[in-house]
């Protein structure tokens, strides 16, 4: 995919500063950090989102998580990692190719928010409940 920045880093014609390649997945720097240390890891065939992914696929970019994972930690001592993914504009993906961050955390008060709000008084109990049953007929 021509018009895919992802795509164009993964072949080369967009420089990168790689971090880890195999046959499956690359990673890479982020450009715009929100931590030292924020790299992403991509699948190296083109798919826009999860969806798009199939069960080998993802198992093949998330068998690369736990290595990367541990090299930041050694390598930095962040005092916590976000893996963080978003799946459409609506969650806020802004580049059409999966994309796994991972953000290095050093302190409470460094800048990157994470905004949490239960649904609590509509989401009861009981409407789980059902939101369950009904996951579980379609898988």
């Amino acid at each position: 995919m021509v018009s895919c920045i992802f795509c164009n880093i993964i072949n080369g014609t967009i420089p990168s500063e790689k971090v880890y390649e195999d046959e499956h997945v690359y990673a890479f720097m982020d450009i715009t950090p929100v931590a030292k240390g924020h790299l992403l890891l991509i699948p190296k065939v083109h798919r826009e989102n999860v969806y798009d992914m199939t069960e080998d696929e993802a198992a093949n970019l998330f068998r690369a998580v736990p290595k990367i994972a541990n090299a930041l930690k050694a390598e930095f001592q962040p005092a916590g990692m976000n893996l963080l993914q978003n799946n459409g504009s609506h969650a806020g993906q802004t580049v059409y190719h999966f994309h796994l961050h991972f953000i290095p955390r050093y302190d409470e008060k460094d800048g990157f928010v994470w905004t949490w709000n239960p649904q609590v008084d509509t989401l009861t109990p009981e409407v789980i409940g059902g939101l369950a049953s009904q996951l579980r007929e379609r898988l």
